[in-house]
């Protein structure tokens, strides 16, 4: 299995911008294996990381998959505004300044669906303007892939974070010129270099062009290569007033989106990686505004392009942490954008099959700055071969929705991380036993959770813990022995496939935690919400952490019992059957006190409003975003004392 790796030249970036380097926590992103298993400082981390990487001109990922990962991580932290504070451009030594007019980041679609989503936001403006939907005008531009800036006649600026940046008018010293022979002072422009000039001059000592225009602000040292490109005029500035562009009626566009989009995408000789559309109406303009990151009349439409027909050598599978086993193309050698590409990551094993990848396959791969390549076609597919055991413990597979899962938590050497950590992350009842300190302990040869609970004290420091800190992880494991904590989450710890905190609670309000172990398939199938996929799938990961459930359930955990069905008397109560979401800082109580309470009395507990939620009770710290957004899905938004005068 090879191991994702950083290039000194990414190494040195992060270390340039005080970034830590975590290759296993960028492949695991880059890999596109279980978002939710991040917690939000991780992505933080990863989106910090990627963007710093491709303003530096060392991409890890593409544009869109950039996109897609912040806009999930929006999703998840609607009330965050930490992604304001990516997308700014790299910034050299030097005073900050303030920029003259503000430089906005640009939204970004993906597919002609998007760009008429957009168009239709348009239209419903102009409605409310009274302007005729045939006076409604589209200017489509190049965006080039540069360096922005902003040329106010006297100084030239960086885009910065779009309102501040710094003066880089040492590259007009340096003999910069405006394109088309324009003249200073023209506003919001990139420093670009001519594509064919840095193929023929520059490729074999710069990786990208995205290096030279970061060598061309310097503020030393500026390479002598990168001089002659600026004395040579390959190297210019290009304010956006003079680009090339289509203007015409919005009908026109959509009639004939593709031909008007590529030949504006081939209209100068510089990198470009999308298009500009945008309104021309000043009313609509200021009418519609801008968010906090992105003016509303405007959005890039961009693509993935650099692709190539590969051959499919072979499939390994591989098991993951979280026991998916992933299977990754073994690809004949071929060269993409520079790259030369030898395997590329089968996103599961259900498109293995369903789309016949497999030796002798052809694929169309790409690439597009990824350094991990994506399978966007399989254009030629064959009988796949389908793994029937774990490669890293031999253990049945087995299916879970789309993916093939080696059920084996305790046992498979790819795993025992992921569950010791798992294990003490959903007990949450002490933070000693995080991901550095169980790392340590694997790397040790510990592989079990009774293990970890038999290191004593002076044990802990044999290992390398200081005194102070093997006191305290000793301390912390006899305290999570005491502290009262619910069955279900117990039994959920163990990571069993298909067993989350819901499912353990619904297993055992009809079971208790020893009489579930002989439960069979049939017996839970016939259960509330279980079919018999998931019912085999729970047997056979409840076998496989029998042993080792047993051995940590003697050391004498201090649980509170799930109540049976039978014992729940919840008629009378006025939640009995309401699905209900706790969310912020309550005052009277804490939250997981509410939420037990709830169940109580015959609710369901949720963790993420939708729109079969009854209730949302807000405590405080609550942003609008998402009262909102129960509101408009039908859920009744209740606050903490509202809620606690319903259910008395």
């Amino acid at each position: 299995m090879s191991v994702f790796t950083l290039t000194k030249e990414q190494l040195d970036v992060l270390e340039d911008k005080k970034l830590k380097s975590n290759p296993k926590l960028i492949e695991k992103t880059i890999r596109n294996e279980d978002f939710d298993m991040l917690d939000q400082s991780q992505m933080k981390y990863f989106l910090r990381v990627a963007d710093a990487l491709y303003r530096s001109g060392k991409p890890i990922i593409s544009d869109k998959y950039f996109d897609e990962i912040e806009k999930w991580y929006k999703e998840i932290h609607p009330e965050s505004k930490f992604t304001d504070k990516l997308d700014s451009d790299v910034k050299e030594s030097g005073k900050t300044v303030k920029l003259p007019q503000k430089m906005l980041s640009t939204d970004k679609a993906y597919s002609k669906k998007e760009i008429e989503k957009w168009l239709d936001r348009i239209l419903k403006a102009a409605l409310n303007l009274n302007i005729s939907r045939d006076e409604i005008m589209i200017r489509v531009t190049p965006k080039l892939d540069g360096y922005a800036a902003y040329d106010d006649g006297s100084t030239l600026y960086t885009r910065g974070d779009g309102v501040n940046g710094q003066d880089i008018t040492r590259a007009f010293k340096r003999g910069l010129k405006v394109s088309k022979s324009g003249k200073r002072g023209l506003g919001a422009g990139e420093i670009v270099i001519d594509k064919y000039y840095f193929e023929k001059h520059l490729s074999k000592y710069f990786e990208n062009s995205r290096n030279i225009q970061a060598a061309i602000i310097a503020e030393k040292n500026v390479d002598d290569r990168v001089k002659k490109a600026i004395n040579d005029g390959a190297c210019v500035f290009y304010p956006f007033s003079l680009i090339n562009n289509w203007t015409g009626i919005y009908k026109e566009l959509l009639n004939n989106f593709d031909n008007i989009v590529d030949k504006i995408w081939n209209a100068v000789p510089y990198d470009v990686d999308g298009v500009i559309l945008e309104a021309i109406d000043p009313q609509i303009k200021e009418y519609m505004g801008a968010t906090r990151k992105f003016h509303r009349w405007q959005v890039a439409f961009k693509r993935n392009d650099e692709a190539a027909e590969v051959e499919v050598v072979s499939v390994t599978p591989q098991t993951s942490r979280t026991g998916r086993v992933t299977p990754v193309a073994e690809l004949v050698p071929t060269r993409i954008s520079g790259a030369t590409i030898s395997r590329a990551t089968v996103h599961h094993y259900k498109m293995v099959k369903s789309t016949g990848v497999g030796p002798g396959a052809v694929l169309r791969v790409v690439r597009s700055g990824l350094v991990i390549p994506k399978i966007e076609e399989v254009i030629k597919p064959v009988e796949p071969e389908l793994p029937g055991i774990c490669p890293s413990c031999q253990s049945h597979l087995i299916w879970e929705s789309d993916h093939l899962i080696c059920p084996n938590k305790s046992d498979c050497p790819a795993q025992t991380e992921n569950t010791l950590v798992h294990f003490f992350k959903t007990l949450g009842n002490n933070d000693g036993f995080g991901p550095k300190n169980v790392e340590k302990l694997t790397n040790l040869g510990i592989k079990h959770i009774h293990d970890v609970y038999g290191i004593k004290e002076h044990q802990f420091a044999s290992y390398g813990f200081g005194e102070k800190t093997s006191k305290n992880l000793f301390e912390q494991l006899q305290a999570s022995r005491s502290i009262e904590i619910e069955d279900w989450r117990f039994l959920s710890a163990f990571g069993v496939s298909r067993l989350g905190g819901g499912n353990c609670e619904k297993l055992l309000q009809n079971y208790s935690l020893t009489q579930l172990f002989e439960a069979s398939v049939d017996d839970i199938a016939n259960l509330d919400g279980f079919a018999k996929v998931s019912a085999e799938a729970i047997v056979e990961g409840l076998a496989n952490i029998k042993e080792e459930f047993f051995k940590v359930y003697e050391l004498g955990f201090n649980l509170s019992v799930t109540p049976k069905l039978s014992e729940q008397d919840d008629s009378s109560s006025p939640i009995a059957g309401a699905t209900i979401v706790f969310t912020g800082t309550m005052l009277q109580g804490k939250r997981t006190e509410m939420e037990k309470h709830a169940k109580s009395l015959g609710a369901k507990v949720g963790k993420t409003v939708t729109s079969k939620t009854t209730y949302l009770v807000a405590g405080t710290k609550v942003g609008e975003t998402k009262t909102n957004g129960a509101r408009e899905k039908g859920v009744e938004v209740l606050s903490e004392q509202e809620y606690l005068d319903l259910i008395s």
